[in-house]
């Protein structure tokens, strides 16, 4: 824990909290594991010091395999040390994979089936989270899940500190957000159990296929499709 806040206090920007997540958001984050039958590929991005990465470990059977990428340096130390080499000694035939990279530069070889993505994209310009997305969703198998959260109101919280260019990049991500939702029959949990609350939602990957709401006579917008 004193090496996330740490860590966090460090790079808040690509940490994007000062304290780890519950066990709670984890399990909201990882139900879709769950419910998939057969040898499973499981990718995480954006590890911190492991919450969600334990919970994977704990779930998985031969014929898995679990790929992970963190950026920061010091928590690929910490995750390799605490929670992959010990369950590699026990578990020797599941191969996990800890890449220490962005998920634009990582060496990944996809489909998964199940993606869970802990980066802190309120912290982001919408084009990075745009691309972010556009990179999870074509390693993603059709019908797989992806989940990822954000701490509950925290754009509304902001918002008011952050000036006029903040708050347009706050709409952006909101705006990404609700077309990902629509586009791949979004599901959001509220977990109070956190600190602070968060929301996870979890994407069922579609076929791509944009379903246009009617569109109102006064207004010229359109969907925003991220796939």
């Amino acid at each position: 824990m004193f090496r996330f806040v740490r860590e966090a206090f460090r790079d808040i920007r690509n940490t994007g909290s000062v304290w780890p997540s519950s066990p709670a958001l984890a399990r909201a984050m990882t139900k879709g594991l769950k419910k998939i039958d057969g040898h499973r590929r499981v990718l995480e991005i954006g590890a911190g010091t492991g919450p969600f990465t334990e919970r994977i470990l704990r779930h998985l059977r031969a014929g898995d395999r679990f790929d992970i990428v963190e950026m920061n340096a010091a928590f690929c130390s910490s995750l390799e040390r605490r929670l992959l080499a010990p369950f590699r000694s026990r578990r020797s035939g599941i191969p996990v994979v800890l890449h220490e990279s962005s998920i634009e530069r990582a060496q990944l070889d996809g489909p998964y089936d199940l993606i869970v993505c802990g980066l802190p994209f309120n912290n982001f310009p919408p084009s990075l989270v745009r691309s972010i997305f556009r990179t999870m969703l074509s390693l993603l198998r059709e019908g797989g899940e992806l989940a990822y959260f954000e701490y509950a109101g925290v754009r509304t919280l902001k918002a008011p500190l952050v000036g006029s260019g903040g708050r347009k990049r706050l709409k952006g991500i909101a705006t990404v957000g609700k077309s990902l939702r629509r586009q791949h029959q979004g599901v959001q949990e509220f977990v109070l159990t956190n600190i602070p609350p968060a929301l996870a939602t979890r994407l069922c990957k579609s076929n791509g296929v944009v379903v246009k709401r009617k569109r109102r006579t006064k207004s010229k917008r359109k969907p925003v499709a991220i796939s």
